[in-house]
């Protein structure tokens, strides 16, 4: 029963419980048996609660299902936030020594959503310090090895997210993304990782609301459907990050059957070799752009002559916002000599080149 719990489909799974053919006290010790048996191995998953209160918290949930009280599309299930957002009441550290003991004192806006649609959070998913990375290691807990070949990389930085679902420790998994953090670890570990557009899932609350856009949170999963259930839940407009999109998160769970004839798909593959791809890979996406023309789809290519704009200016521009957002974000620790001691190399090498770019620097990045 063990295997075949952890093995469904979050949709599957969803609906057991909510028709209480499945316990969420089942689902729980089917859950907490994978994490024991390959989290000691695998170390994606950070911060674990105590099992009796979390099987406490699932026979809660199994009352709330008797009354006829039904929370939502994630009733039961166990999840692990990012350690990159707050929770309330669970250790978020970003993997760094300085927030090694921080405990919020409220969650983020999607953690909050997952919480009220009935998630039970076991602990955090490991990622490098600050999320600064494309590995998934820091000094507080240690590298997350990959699911399938632990002397290779995890990828990161949502690589404790990507192990975790690939090693069935997770139904589903967030994670978030700057230049690849949610992408590249769900393919070094065989599962989907996605970047929304910016506004999909609200940012925050946090005070750095409108510089932070560089930044987007996001849903994984081993399957589609999987993915588009719990960007469901994640998404939507909230006032408390006006940035976010006026949209029906619904819709992203909504069946896909309809008239593709005329949909146009734009498609840079490697941009005439300025962004490298593995050919293997290149191959795989041009065989599925052929599988949309043969729906009716129109897949434009472009190189860089076509769009008329120097690859080159766009990594300069993305290095002086990253660079300006990181002081902005990591300036107070820096400011203090004992704390950046214990920052990261890489951390302070962001910050010191973000302290030094003037305000005309910022503005004429994007040009």
């Amino acid at each position: 029963m063990t295997t075949e719990i952890t093995n469904a489909s979050a949709v599957t799974s969803a609906g057991l419980i909510k028709s209480r053919a499945v316990s969420c006290r089942e689902v729980m010790v089917a859950f907490l048996r994978q994490i024991e048996l390959c989290n000691p191995h695998l170390n994606a998953i950070v911060s674990m609660r105590d099992a009796e209160i979390l099987l406490d918290e699932a026979d809660e949930k199994d009352r709330q299902l008797s009354m006829g009280n039904y929370s939502g599309l994630l009733h039961g299930f166990p999840q692990a936030p990012k350690d990159t957002s707050a929770v309330h009441g669970i250790a978020s550290t970003y993997g760094s020594p300085l927030l090694k003991d921080s405990i919020p004192a409220e969650d983020a806006i999607f953690v909050g959503r997952m919480r009220s649609a009935g998630a039970i959070f076991v602990g955090r998913t490991n990622a490098p310090e600050f999320g600064l990375g494309g590995q998934t290691y820091n000094f507080v807990f240690g590298t997350t090895f990959n699911a399938y070949d632990p002397t290779k990389t995890a990828g990161g930085s949502s690589g404790g997210a990507a192990v975790a679902l690939a090693s069935r420790m997770l139904p589903v998994a967030d994670g978030s993304d700057m230049m690849g953090s949610l992408r590249t670890p769900a393919a070094f570990n065989n599962v989907f990782g996605f970047r929304p557009s910016r506004g999909v899932i609200p940012f925050g609350p946090a005070p750095e609301l409108y510089f932070q856009q560089l930044i987007v949170d996001g849903a994984m999963a081993r399957n589609i459907p999987d993915l588009a259930v719990l960007l469901q839940v994640m998404a939507g407009h909230d006032a408390r990050a006006p940035l976010s999109l006026h949209t029906d998160p619904h819709a992203y769970a909504s069946k896909l059957e309809r008239d593709f004839k005329g949909t146009r798909i734009g498609w840079i593959r490697d941009w005439d070799g300025h962004f490298p791809v593995e050919p293997d890979v290149l191959e795989i996406c041009d065989r599925s752009m052929r599988i949309f023309e043969s729906l009716g789809c129109i897949v434009e290519t472009g190189g860089c002559d076509e769009l008329q704009f120097d690859p080159g200016r766009l990594w300069s521009s993305m290095l002086v916002l990253r660079n300006f957002l990181i002081a902005g974000m990591l300036g107070a620790h820096y400011s203090d000599p004992e704390s950046r001691q214990r920052l990261k190399p890489e951390a302070i090498w962001e910050i010191e080149h973000g302290l030094a770019l003037s305000g005309s620097d910022v503005c004429i990045a994007p040009r």
